[in-house]
């Protein structure tokens, strides 16, 4: 029972696939486009009944000090995000900063004492629901969690520090066009907080599980070659832009065309689905195993230099060896072997084409030196 517990919430903080990730970064690139629209457009209010309606001086200096403050912030987040500044810790703190921001709109009444209006808000009470909304964008479920809590705990403080400092029914205040004050329509608001929330968590878990199943290959369960391809890409820039080693391997399992012929397709299925096993089980969850087509796997090992990879895959060489495959219901066992070729960047190129194609050079050279062999560093030179 722990340890279901423990893995239930495990998977609801778990981190973002990396290609979702990267779509990650063009919703946040989105959401701050209309944060800045938002706040451009909200500055012009104060301002204008600053320079020209000046009947209310107070109101007027803290609606302009608060709106500038959000255009300012507003500008910095979205000229960091322009220019591919996205640490883990942005999508946090960029969801965090619009619903404080609607929590601080809504305290700004309290300040102008307008109580109900803070607890009754009919326009800016929504706006808890547009940040709670975007942070879908993220496609982080963390975020989900974090914004969702936030406000509901925000909103509860404000109303909560309304009711015990004012006599929010006191008949001074009828008639109030925002209404009376009542707990349970502030509950029945919380409530509501915490569904809007539910749903920004659903729809990112369930585009995670659709990516999962759209990049799943059926036969061997590792990942499909156009997801493999994707995440190459983002692995790579990572890299380059970290200084990080990063190493690809190709992977082909050896005479598979005669075992086809020998034993038929089923018994090729049986092999396949058994070398994914052994790939699925050898690498970290960090690194991308994936069937290419065919009998040809890659994966892709990130912050790995040339040794180390090369390593990894003569641990997996000898498990499949040593690892003889039960064809179906028959006694008959077969055993396999396979031929790896490596590639590490940057040192063997700076492009994903360049890499793939020494990669797979090298798995070819294996195979002509004999098969059920690793060749890596400079032993293969491009024709």
């Amino acid at each position: 029972m722990t340890s279901t517990l423990r893995n239930f919430f495990a998977s609801l903080w778990s981190r973002p696939d990396p290609v979702l990730g990267q779509a990650a970064v063009a919703g946040e690139l989105l959401v701050a486009k209309i944060r800045l629209g938002l706040a451009s457009t909200l500055l012009l209010i104060p301002l204008i009944d600053t320079l020209f309606f000046p009947y209310e001086p107070k109101e007027a200096i803290v609606g302009l000090t608060l709106t500038s403050g959000t255009f300012l912030l507003s500008v910095v987040v979205y000229l960091l995000i322009s220019r591919e500044f996205n640490p883990s810790w942005l999508s946090f703190a960029s969801s965090s900063f619009d619903v404080t921001l609607v929590s601080s709109a809504l305290a700004l009444f309290l300040v102008l004492n307008e109580p109900h209006t803070a607890v009754n808000s009919k326009v800016v009470f929504e706006g808890y629901f547009l940040a709670i909304a975007s942070t879908s964008l993220r496609y982080d479920k963390r975020v989900c969690i974090t914004a969702g809590l936030l406000a509901f705990s925000e909103y509860l403080a404000i109303v909560y520090f309304a009711a015990t400092h004012w006599d929010l029914n006191s008949p001074a205040y009828a008639p109030d066009p925002y209404g009376v004050f009542g707990w349970s329509a502030q509950i029945s608001r919380l409530i509501i907080l915490l569904t809007a929330s539910v749903l920004s968590f659903s729809l990112v878990a369930r585009s995670q599980k659709l990516l999962q199943l759209a990049t799943k290959d059926p036969l061997t369960g590792l990942f499909t070659r156009g997801y493999v391809d994707d995440r190459f890409a983002v692995e790579l820039s990572r890299a380059r832009r970290y200084g990080k080693a990063l190493t690809i391997a190709v992977i082909d399992a050896d005479r598979f065309k005669s075992l086809n012929d020998t034993h038929g397709h089923l018994a090729g299925d049986i092999a396949l689905r058994k070398i994914g096993a052994l790939l699925h089980d050898t690498f970290r969850q960090s690194d991308t195993a994936g069937r290419y087509g065919g009998e040809e796997f890659v994966v892709i090992l990130p912050e790995t230099d040339v040794a180390a990879a090369q390593q990894k895959l003569e641990s997996l060489r000898e498990s499949v060896a040593s690892s003889p495959i039960a064809l179906g219901t028959r006694a008959e066992k077969i055993q396999m072997t396979i031929s790896a070729g490596l590639a590490t960047f940057p040192q063997d190129g700076e492009n994903a084409a360049e890499l793939f194609a020494l990669a797979d050079e090298r798995m070819f050279q294996a195979k002509r030196e004999g098969r059920n062999r690793v060749v890596a560093g400079s032993e293969a030179v491009l024709s």
